[in-house]
């Protein structure tokens, strides 16, 4: 019995707490406004129900009434016709009619007494139901206020629901941001220390290593043709006057060894040297083809 009796207790104290979260203060002092109404609805037909009652006493009284006037003149009329048993019996129903009219007017009496008193009554819930509904919507009002400075308290210190899980949605966002940050940046030192392998790029290292020694000497062949371009005024002199100097600079940006003149082997048609043509088919750039037309142009 004794654990029965704690089970209903704990059932009846979380019933009530969940009743406690689901009641709403304005839904309850609806509920009993509309109470009260039917209330006040059910005395109004009351008083209805007593005011018919009372009226058709009174329609009935009428009737009485009339036909007790009619038998009094039947019973003057038996008089002058010499029947006085005819009046005798007229006047003998005329006393019955009587009779009835008294106990329609006790009845009537008590109905018009019970009718004021609904009538009353009804004014005066109507008054309390009048002053409930100004208290009522005062209530809700106060309720609806509090409530909504209650919510904007919990918003701004960032204790109400919606707004802890918004914290929580953007504490999230930010642990995976920095998470990735620290992926990429991992991802970039073992590329640059070379532990992983750049797959967009060649995967033969051997060919890898040939192209940065292209790529290498072609810079080095360009710096040379700029060079020669930027040589001093009196170099330009000597190639007018159909000479070749005599420093390595009359290639126009050509690199020492492709000078064979000087060496006395026949000069080549161009004075770019084999391996440099061969550089400039395979690895040169669409755009370098105008430094080599210049070399060609300064040839006597």
């Amino acid at each position: 019995m004794g654990v029965m009796k704690r089970l209903t207790a704990i059932v009846q104290a979380k019933a009530n707490k969940a009743l406690d979260r689901a009641e709403d203060p304005r839904d309850t002092l609806d509920l009993s406004y509309e109470k009260q109404l039917e209330q006040l609805q059910q005395v109004r037909r009351g008083v209805a129900d007593v005011a018919t009652a009372r009226k058709r006493l009174e329609l009935q009284a009428q009737q009485l009434q009339s036909a007790a006037a009619k038998l009094q003149d039947q019973a003057r009329q038996a008089i002058s016709q010499n029947r006085e048993d005819l009046a005798r019996e007229a006047l003998t129903r005329r006393a019955g009619i009587a009779t009835q009219l008294d106990q329609l007017k006790a009845q009537h009496d008590q109905l018009v007494q019970q009718e004021e008193r609904l009538v009353a009554t009804t004014q005066q819930l109507e008054a309390r139901v009048a002053a409930f509904r100004t208290q009522k919507e005062t209530l809700k009002a106060s309720y609806t206020a509090a409530q909504a400075q209650t919510k904007i308290g919990e918003a701004v210190s960032g204790i109400s629901e919606s707004m802890s899980d918004t914290g929580l949605a953007m504490q999230r966002a930010q642990d995976k941001i920095d998470q990735m940050q620290a992926r990429a940046g991992a991802v970039d030192e073992l590329l640059a220390s070379g532990a992983l392998t750049d797959l967009s790029g060649s995967s033969d290292p051997l060919q890898a290593e040939l192209d940065r020694t292209s790529r290498q000497g072609q810079v080095d062949l360009e710096l040379e043709q700029l060079k020669g371009q930027l040589a001093p005024p009196q170099s330009g002199a000597a190639l007018s006057a159909g000479q070749k100097p005599g420093t390595g600079s009359e290639s126009t940006g050509v690199n020492a060894e492709a000078a064979p003149d000087e060496m006395g082997t026949e000069p080549e048609p161009t004075p770019m040297p084999a391996n440099a043509e061969e550089d400039e088919d395979e690895e040169q750039p669409a755009g370098s083809g105008d430094l080599f037309s210049l070399d060609d142009g300064a040839q006597p």
